[in-house]
């Protein structure tokens, strides 16, 4: 059975509204304000897209957690805060507290997330230690960003060589 370390830092920067706000009624199941939500920076992720920097107060928030499985492969759960998945199929806008989470490891994105939980199949990670990160975005692509710097959180875990 091969031993691993799990090591969790939920520190995780936050995002906030810039006076937009959301309405529903019967008759749309989520309507936007036209109001424009935060301000979109000149500043990008590794990946080129722009940070949408929101205030701290009210803000979207991400905790990761990652488990081992019997299997070999990692369980990955994330804990939001003020942040609600949007379906696939979502109208292409920023929207207050609303998206998708891009998650890493090791730097390198591996899914667009939907919903909290995610498994990384088993024989993904070599043996040593590595950086799950999970990073929020509006649906327009922007990455969600306070104080400019994006919402995210990074957990460490450790895979070890199976036993013989």
């Amino acid at each position: 059975m091969p031993a691993v370390c799990v090591l969790l830092l939920t520190g995780s920067a936050g995002c906030g509204t810039s006076g937009a706000h959301e309405r529903g009624d019967a008759s749309t199941a989520a309507s936007v304000s036209p109001s424009p939500v935060g301000k979109v920076l000149k500043d990008t992720d590794d990946e080129g897209r722009h940070y949408r920097e929101v205030e701290k107060k009210g803000a979207p928030e991400v905790g990761v957690e990652v488990e081992p499985e019997a299997d070999g492969s990692w369980d990955v759960r994330l804990k939001v805060e003020n942040f609600r998945f949007t379906p696939t199929a979502a109208k292409a806008g920023a929207v207050h507290g609303r998206g998708a989470a891009r998650l890493y490891v090791d730097d390198q994105p591996v899914a667009d997330l939907r919903t909290p939980s995610y498994r990384i199949p088993a024989g993904y990670l070599p043996h040593g230690t590595h950086q799950v990160t999970a990073r929020l975005c509006a649906d327009d692509g922007t990455v969600w960003a306070v104080d400019g710097k994006p919402v995210e959180s990074t957990a460490y875990i450790t895979a070890s060589e199976p036993s013989p």
